[in-house]
């Protein structure tokens, strides 16, 4: 399918490569144009001046922006021109809610939406092993898979417009919980003078063994944090799971809260851009 691209940050840009090497990709746009100027040079895909422009060209687009406006906006911006019967793939990070609108705004010029929130980071971005959480009609999904299965290693479908997103909050509220526990251990082996390299290695063998341990604990230990997935996103990805919760009547999320609490305080203190494993920051004594 001849596929554009809106979006181009750390997990757009990434998709976006691994769909050109597989040659879906046709067309990107993104707001800071520079992006979008060096990666349609070594592509040699079409450069559009606006996302209505983009959407015009193609079959298949993929939306992958910040923030819930930010979904809205390029959602009603292509809802102008985009094909009947193309597909719109949402991969951020939104609430439910927003699923819904955006799908109920391009059911009206009879395209098609799903909501495919992805977990794996910038990594799985790079490398084209995300996993997608998919919310929408599992037949447009069916159309759209051979696209997809670039930049993914695995798809699943989990039912109605929205419960993408769903689950994609189950996602964030798990690392939340991973992050603060496997900083805080690592906090401990060093306070108590051990070998971090030794540890890291023969409890990541164990049950204790966690994607955050295997690709974050080394920016823990050696106080770096490339951007990554930035503390600002998740928090603000978490604001949307409190949120969430508190209209399904769920008041105990202290974990979450906790985690909350903890990215406030690295944003305060000017870490909000640095991946979220600085919150080891927080934990050295």
């Amino acid at each position: 399918m001849k596929t554009g691209v809106i979006g181009l940050g750390a997990m757009g840009a990434g998709m976006a490569n691994n769909l050109h090497k597989a040659g879906h990709l046709h067309a990107l746009w993104n707001r800071t144009r520079s992006k979008a100027e060096d990666l349609a040079g070594k592509t040699n895909v079409l450069l559009c001046d606006s996302p209505e422009q983009l959407a015009g060209e193609c079959e298949l687009i993929i939306v992958c922006v910040s923030k819930d406006e930010d979904v809205l906006e390029m959602v009603n911006k292509i809802a102008s021109t985009v094909s009947k019967d193309a597909i719109v793939v949402d991969t951020s990070t939104v609430s439910s809610d927003t699923a819904k609108q955006a799908a109920d705004i391009l059911q009206k010029t009879n395209a098609h939406f799903l909501d495919c929130p992805v977990s794996g980071g910038s990594e799985g971005a790079v490398n084209g092993t995300l996993a997608m959480m998919v919310g929408g009609d599992e037949a447009i999904l069916d159309r759209a898979r051979d696209t997809l299965d670039a930049i993914t290693k695995s798809i699943v479908h989990i039912g109605p417009t929205g419960s993408g997103q769903a689950c994609k909050a189950v996602n964030q509220i798990i690392c939340a919980g991973l992050y603060e526990t496997v900083a805080e251990a690592l906090s401990f082996g060093k306070a108590a003078g051990l070998d971090m390299e030794k540890v890291v290695d023969v409890v990541s063998g164990g049950a204790a063994a966690n994607w955050v341990l295997d690709n974050r604990s080394s920016f823990m230990l050696n106080n770096n944090y490339p951007p990554g997935f930035k503390v600002n996103l998740h928090l603000k990805d978490l604001n949307i799971c409190q949120q969430m919760a508190k209209d399904m009547g769920i008041e105990n999320m202290p974990i979450t809260e906790h985690t909350m609490h903890d990215y406030e305080k690295l944003i305060e203190q000017g870490f909000g851009e640095e991946d979220v494993s600085s919150v080891f920051r927080l934990k050295q004594s």
